[in-house]
């Protein structure tokens, strides 16, 4: 009797695990394939779509060789998703160059489908071999189905908390992929020392290959400071949000703060000031509002929006959803907090304030797209709530001016307009893609007295007029910027990756 329970309690401790698994590999997907396709809905939908694919297949071919093929047992099953697990990691930079013609869509679900799809099905198979095994007779055979994939979701959640709370701020992507495969092929020697196959004496040599792959892991292979020729990475840091690197581009004598596949920073060291030409506009922002003394900055990036409000005499609050940039920020690009210094998702951290501001600054680019849930009416409306009776909100917007994606646009003016009587956009190129910043008041926004200051002159002829009839008005309940920001993302990241190592995008 305590061995039918030790052998129950094997398989359904197996089953728990490899359940764990199967969620901690999909949310890491977004880890490996993010830096390069950006984490959007795409990516999201890829992941969770060949992760079902995989489940589906997994089941079918898991039941169907359980019952034909008594030489394959569990333990292979065990040591084949170890495996797949494994080289995910060495799979990762040659799959990325295969699939970078197919697009953003396309080439987010076939990284997936390379990638994942044989760990994930090995995974899968699992579940019905045990249920072979833990089956005594038909009689019982409901309750020991309903047991095994019970347990196999207990253990999906608590993968997926466990990754989410605790590993991933502690650990680094590869390390945990390779930790997963040791455990994966530990479990493989203890089922096979089990089931006393002949195949068990596979089970030491494999663990000597898993504990190289884990020694790999703890050394150099999951490490940072990975250099490329031109670019030398002075940081990496993987926090919940993306993989932030501050790197210098020696050809130009830049440092770049990246998180994933977006610059969110980028500096001449000589001069140490920002050569991304919307700041240059936020700069200007206090010709508007003379009188001006407190600013909030959503979206740190570098800090420089902040410092530069600073040196014009204005005390600037900051909300940075990222532990990792903020960091960065303090580290490399010498911000020093001049108010309070908010770490969370603005839409939670906005309720927190109970001051009013003459200057809100809403930057939240990345990767080629917004956050979109920060730009809709109601959070919009927040920040008119936090502003004073002349106060002005600036938002970065980056986007096209004619063509598909240009509705988007408007669409962000068009929300604005629904709770700003005063209105001015301004682009940093004539290019057709470029930045876009809008500004917004309950207060005329006048710049015609400043017309002899060459920086106000400058700023007025890059003024860009869209129309009130364009677009439409987003909400939290109608909100489709996600997919009219694709086009976007995909420009972005051609551009991105003509000025950015290819390599510097690869764990």
């Amino acid at each position: 009797m305590p061995d039918r329970a030790t052998h129950r309690l094997l398989l359904y401790g197996t089953v728990t695990l490899t359940g764990g698994a199967v969620m901690v590999l999909e949310l890491l997907g977004t880890r490996i394939i993010g830096p390069f396709y950006g984490v959007s809905l795409y990516v999201w939908a890829s992941l969770i779509a060949v992760t079902m694919i995989a489940l589906a297949l997994g089941y079918f071919i898991g039941g169907y060789a359980a019952d034909r093929f008594p030489s394959v047992r569990l333990s292979h099953v065990l040591l084949a998703a170890a495996l797949g697990t494994a080289v995910i990691p060495l799979l990762t930079g040659p799959v990325l160059r295969l699939t970078d013609s197919l697009g953003l869509r396309g080439g987010a679900f076939t990284s997936a489908l390379l990638l994942f799809t044989f760990p994930l099905t090995a995974l899968a198979m699992v579940g019905p071999y045990v249920i072979k095994r833990a089956t005594r007779d038909l009689a019982g055979v409901g309750t020991v189905a309903g047991s095994v994939y019970a347990v196999s979701t207990v253990g999906s959640v608590a993968g997926t908390l466990l990754l989410g709370f605790y590993l991933l701020p502690l650990f680094g992507t590869k390390t945990i992929l390779l930790s997963v495969s040791l455990l994966l092929a530990s479990l493989s020697a203890v089922v096979s020392w089990q089931e006393r196959a002949r195949t068990a004496a596979l089970a030491p040599t494999a663990m000597a290959v898993f504990a190289a792959f884990g020694l790999w892991s703890a050394t150099g292979f999951a490490g940072s400071g990975k250099s490329l020729e031109g670019f030398a990475v002075l940081s990496e840091a993987e926090s919940l949000y993306g993989w932030v690197r501050v790197v210098d581009d020696e050809r130009y004598g830049i440092r770049l703060m990246l998180s994933d596949a977006s610059v969110i920073s980028a500096v001449d060291k000589k001069w140490d000031r920002s050569v991304l030409g919307y700041q240059q506009i936020l700069g200007l922002l206090p010709n508007f509002r003379p009188r001006a003394t407190q600013a909030l900055l959503i979206g740190l990036g570098g800090g420089h929006v902040a410092r530069d409000l600073k040196s014009q005499g204005l005390e600037t609050d900051t909300i940075e959803i990222d532990p990792a940039v903020a960091d960065a920020a303090q580290r490399f690009f010498s911000f020093k907090p001049t108010g309070r210094f908010l770490i969370g998702d603005a839409r939670y951290e906005i309720k927190r304030l109970d001051r009013r501001y003459d200057i809100i600054i809403h930057d939240c680019f990345t990767g080629g797209t917004e956050p979109i849930h920060l730009l809709t009416q109601e959070m919009l409306g927040h920040l008119r709530e936090l502003l004073t009776e002349e106060g002005l909100l600036a938002l970065n917007y980056v986007g096209f001016r004619t063509g598909e994606g240009s509705e988007a646009v408007a669409a962000v003016y068009r929300t604005l307009k629904s709770l700003f009587p005063h209105v001015r956009t301004f682009t940093t190129d004539p290019t057709d893609f470029t930045d876009f910043v809008l500004l917004a008041s309950g207060a005329p926004l006048d710049l015609e007295r400043y017309r002899d200051d060459p920086r106000v002159s400058w700023l007025v002829q890059h003024e860009h007029h869209l129309q009130d009839t364009g677009g439409f008005i987003i909400t939290d309940d109608y909100n489709p910027l996600e997919r009219l920001q694709t086009r976007k993302a995909e420009t972005y990241r051609k551009i991105f990756l003509e000025r950015i190592a290819f390599d510097l995008l690869v764990r």
